[in-house]
């Protein structure tokens, strides 16, 4: 049905989660075998399966690869056994360093894997052993999150009682600094705010949404992106099924206005860096007078950069990249 959505070659495939580590063989081959039928895929293209831990074993890592997956995305998310089990993972530390060894030794040569900080209860020494226990293995990709406490969630509501206390906000960016310091000391480029890569291995599906880059999403909830208007599928299954069927439309859609863009335009690409281009902002109208005040108190406190083409974050400035993005923005 979409398959008119793009002319260009895909440069990337990502299955995302949910759990797409728990498709069969047959699933995955039929789902990429379709893709392959309808569009033009690069040679090239990075296909990603974001994998659980519980998920990987000799037999699916074989299948993965023979069937074209050749980049995994394994949600770690902390080594720590009661993070775990408050998160409803499947796995334990033991498993997941095993799970880490056993990909590289079945030929994954591109490995991305989650890490949690300013987790309730996570001091700054077991986030530094947390650390530790993955820059040793062969991966090529680290995507590290803080914990955002979401309203009407368990955690929320455990938060609230007491039940768990969050890391005040220096220990958050104590955690964060620590993060930084030691990945570039193993050979990891911060390349964007909470991601970091060896050799060059920067993800191009995620860059994709930084550099905006125009996406397909396929599925309930997927988003997808055409540089002028943004759409959203329907989130409920059902529904999602009974309308594609039905041949009625099954996703939402906002048409962007240019300050849209040019919100947009600060907010994913402070984050990276490659900063804001010069040439996308002068397209867009350049600086107004008061746009043009801060971003000179910015440069000159040292929380941005002038590159030769592009607006920057300096290391300082990633710290607090959505505030400054923020700072920015256009209401009307």
């Amino acid at each position: 049905m979409r398959k008119e959505e793009s002319s260009a070659p895909l440069l990337s495939i990502y299955f995302g989660g949910g759990t797409p580590s728990l498709l069969s063989e047959n699933e995955l081959s039929f789902l990429l075998r379709t893709i392959s039928q309808n569009y033009s895929v690069s040679k090239n293209a990075e296909i990603t399966l974001e994998a659980n831990p519980e998920n990987i074993s000799k037999k699916t890592l074989q299948y993965w690869q023979r069937i074209g997956i050749n980049r995994l995305s394994i949600g770690l998310q902390s080594f720590k056994p009661s993070d775990l089990a408050w998160m409803n993972r499947g796995h334990s530390a033991t498993k997941t360093i095993a799970c880490l060894d056993l990909a590289s030794t079945e030929g994954f040569t591109d490995i991305s894997i989650d890490l949690m900080y300013g987790l309730p209860g996570l001091a700054l020494d077991e986030w530094a052993s947390h650390l530790q226990s993955v820059v040793s293995h062969n991966i090529t990709h680290i995507s590290a999150y803080c914990l955002t406490v979401e309203n009407g969630t368990k955690l929320s509501r455990d938060v609230k009682l007491g039940r768990r206390r969050l890391p005040n906000d220096e220990l958050i960016a104590k955690q964060y600094a620590l993060l930084v310091s030691t990945l570039q000391n193993y050979g990891f480029e911060q390349y964007e705010v909470s991601n970091f890569a060896r050799n060059k291995k920067y993800s191009k599906h995620n860059s994709a949404y930084w550099n905006g880059v125009c996406y397909i999403g396929v599925g309930p909830s997927a988003h997808s992106f055409r540089r002028e208007s943004r759409r959203w599928n329907i989130s409920d299954n059902r529904a999602y099924i009974k309308h594609i069927y039905e041949g009625s439309s099954f996703y939402n859609e906002e048409i962007l206005q240019n300050k849209d863009i040019w919100n947009e335009l600060f907010l994913t690409g402070l984050r990276t860096r490659w900063g804001v281009s010069k040439q996308s902002i002068s397209a867009l109208g350049g600086f107004s007078k008061k746009e043009k005040s801060i971003l000179d108190n910015y440069l000159a406190i040292g929380k941005m950069e002038n590159l030769e083409g592009a607006f920057s974050l300096t290391k300082d400035g990633f710290l607090f990249a959505d505030g400054i993005a923020q700072d920015f923005f256009r209401i009307s």
